[in-house]
């Protein structure tokens, strides 16, 4: 499970951000994961360390396999050099433009959250609520596209695969608080055996 990064060859696809802090190892680290060959999701610190490094997001523009960006609000906002206020009164927009600046697929989390392209096309998610508003829920859905990606799901259906279930696992949880991001992937398993069963019905 633990290799330094060297030693990682042949990837189908990676995650970058979840827990990876700002210091200079993980400047580093993110500059491997910008110039890895495989599609990519940069979530949390990863998306710290764009927002203060132009280089590296020039580098972000310049990857030649997709990249999905995972932000919150406030994430969006330090991308975009603008305020919370500002991004929560245009999501759709913030999105797209977001996308357009780096040349990614963009997952805007919050109510409603939006998947946007470059060239302006928007998807906004039906599933999930305030029960997502939790530490780890984002990290866990970062996983979720990059796992799709890995099984040869395209970057644009894995995120709106994973965004749809991540969204339908805490709607599955039943509550709006209390649920906690470890119990997210057995609730999204839960929920997938159930379209399952119901497509072979």
């Amino acid at each position: 499970m633990l290799r330094p990064l060297c030693a990682v060859r042949q990837l189908d696809a990676l995650v970058s951000g979840c827990g990876l802090g700002t210091d200079a190892p993980a400047r580093a680290a993110l500059e491997w994961a910008l110039g890895a060959a495989c599609p990519a999701v940069f979530d949390a610190d990863a998306l710290n360390l764009l927002a203060r490094d132009a280089a590296a997001r020039d580098c972000l523009r310049q990857r030649s396999a997709a990249s999905v960006l995972t932000p919150h609000p406030l994430e969006a906002a330090r991308l975009l050099e603008a305020s919370v206020r500002d991004v929560q009164a245009d999501r759709t927009g913030s999105a797209t433009t977001l996308a357009r600046a780096t040349g990614s697929i963009v997952v805007l989390k919050g109510a409603g959250t939006i998947v946007a392209l470059s060239d302006g096309r928007i998807w906004i998610n039906p599933t999930g609520g305030p029960a997502l508003a939790t530490p780890g829920s984002g990290d866990v859905l970062g996983g979720m596209i990059g796992a799709l990606v890995a099984q040869h799901f395209t970057p644009l259906d894995a995120t709106l695969a994973a965004v749809w279930l991540h969204g339908a696992a805490a709607d599955r949880f039943g509550a709006d608080i209390g649920l906690v991001a470890g119990e997210i992937a057995g609730l999204a398993a839960a929920r997938l055996g159930e379209l399952r069963r119901e497509r072979s019905a």
